[in-house]
């Protein structure tokens, strides 16, 4: 007998098990992503990097759609609906807080602009229960502070490292938040990947408009190798992260996007060999706990009001 495991029976049986690992990945593929362009960030202006990658993006994306044709579907009535007044509105919020954080990530410490990401989670918990109706009671309210708590105990915040670039990242998360709320508001009827086409249509849009104060400069070989695989991956973390808000409970699986501090940390060591200190240590250790409580406390029905 095979002592291998199915692949089946490693796959998680729930619909907040399934989120939470498309979530996961697709913070992977963030993190990878940012790394890139705070690479080429330093060689290319942000604008020109951000309309390059969406461009390639969409390349990818559209390939996507060429099964509608194969199959006999009707990509006419699918089209049309990126004119929904939803879709344009979620690729407007996902296009400013887009351009705001790589400005942001290639005048920041990585560990530092994804750290500052972290409050997205919170945001998001909050937004859902006041907009969505979502129920988040007092002890999920809790377990989010103790992440919050975290995420500070990382950064380690002092007012001089505070400053224009830190406010503008952050005031893209809340943009990415309103974002994350919008997807979850869009018809099932409209494919996952038309909205990740959108998203990189409205990028492309913002960052030729903003390229036009920027400039451009020619890119060498290393650094289209680099626009390409950082294509590659914002197309699979556009599918990811789209199927998980689809698929699971929005209060369970925002704790999740905490994966990418963790990623990002490694990356810092692998990279430039960052250490955290003890704090930061004790940071990583209510992060992650504060998802991993989150998750147990998704199974307890709310208190009825």
């Amino acid at each position: 007998m095979s002592s291998v495991t199915p692949l089946s029976a490693a796959w998680p049986a729930t619909a907040n098990g399934r989120a939470i690992v498309f979530m996961v990945a697709a913070m992977a593929c963030f993190i990878c992503n940012d790394t890139l362009v705070k690479y080429l960030g330093t060689a290319l202006p942000v604008a020109q990097i951000l309309v390059l990658r969406s461009l390639l993006v969409m390349v990818v994306l559209l390939a996507a759609t060429r099964p509608w044709i194969a199959h006999g579907d009707t990509p006419a009535v699918r089209w049309s609906m990126l004119g929904s007044r939803w879709v344009v509105l979620r690729a407007l919020c996902d296009a400013a807080g887009t351009f705001m954080y790589l400005t942001a990530l290639v005048n920041l410490p990585i560990a530092n602009a994804s750290a500052i990401g972290m409050s997205l989670p919170l945001m998001l918990v909050v937004l859902a229960a006041l907009f969505l109706g979502e129920r988040v009671g007092l002890v999920r309210s809790l377990v989010a502070g103790l992440g919050f708590l975290g995420v500070l105990l990382v950064i380690q915040p002092r007012i001089d490292g505070f400053n224009a670039f830190a406010l503008l990242c952050l005031t893209g998360v809340v943009f990415h938040a309103m974002r994350d709320l919008i997807t979850r508001q869009l018809p099932r009827r409209i494919p996952s990947v038309l909205i990740s086409l959108s998203s990189a249509l409205g990028i492309a849009l913002v960052g030729g408009l903003f390229s036009l104060q920027q400039g451009w400069l020619a890119p060498n070989g290393g650094q289209v190798a680099m626009l390409v695989a950082s294509s590659l991956l914002m197309a699979a973390a556009y599918q990811l992260i789209i199927t998980s808000l689809r698929t699971g409970e929005l209060s369970v699986i925002a704790p999740f996007r905490y994966s990418t501090l963790l990623f990002a940390l490694i990356i810092g060591w692998l990279l430039w060999d960052d250490v955290p200190n003890p704090l930061a240590w004790l940071g990583i250790a209510l992060i992650t706990g504060s998802g991993l409580l989150m998750l147990r406390l998704q199974s307890v029905p709310a208190p009825r009001s």
